[in-house]
């Protein structure tokens, strides 16, 4: 096996494992608000937060910037809440900023909190890798698989959606509401957990 297999495989389990579902609330977040017909747009939402904890987890790992491990503990499940939350008050699923362009405020959310979840990635990547100093194809590998498992948590989350919307009936604004509260419950006793400021 290759090592490039070897690390895109680290970073499709590190999205899949349960232990570390505090990511796949986040892209059950911003997922929330669509359903099957818009996987386009979920897809460059998923994108755009890979491309955001690509560049922390780039930095971090070649030691650029150091962030407080207990501070990002704190700041991952807020900006999964603040998703979430931000879910409850919207009435359609295109909310833009004016500009010719149109770029969708939920593409920034995502690049911008990827930015955060990033350094969460780079001290599992960092314990994997050690001394290693050429760690390009490792980074590449681990961000794609990232990527690949993202899209696969996005997946399964449109096709129970569908069951229940589709196939079931439930009205999308009650699924929507159900699921963001949910995941705002989980979010905010994980917050509480980290307790960073202790």
């Amino acid at each position: 096996m290759t090592e490039f297999i070897i690390y895109f495989e680290l970073g499709l389990y590190h999205i899949l494992d349960f232990a570390g579902y505090d990511h796949m609330l986040f892209v059950v977040a911003i997922s929330a608000l669509y359903l099957a017909s818009d996987w386009r747009k979920i897809l460059i939402l998923v994108t755009a937060f890979t491309f955001g904890h690509s560049i922390t987890l780039a930095m971090a790992t070649f030691d650029l910037v150091n962030v407080d491990s207990d501070l990002i503990e704190f700041l991952i499940p807020l900006t999964i809440l603040i998703t979430a939350g931000s879910n409850l008050f919207t009435r359609d699923r295109n909310r833009y900023i004016p500009s010719t362009r149109k770029v969708s405020l939920n593409y920034l959310y995502a690049g911008f909190f990827g930015t955060i979840h990033g350094f969460g990635f780079s001290n599992y990547l960092k314990a994997i890798l050690g001394r290693d100093t050429a760690i390009i194809k490792q980074l590449l590998a681990f961000n794609l698989g990232l990527e690949v498992g993202q899209i696969v948590v996005m997946i399964f989350f449109l096709i129970i959606s569908a069951f229940f919307v589709g196939l079931f009936g439930v009205d999308r604004r009650d699924w929507k509401i159900i699921i963001s509260s949910i995941i705002i419950g989980i979010t905010f006793v994980l917050m509480i957990e980290a307790r960073f400021w202790i």
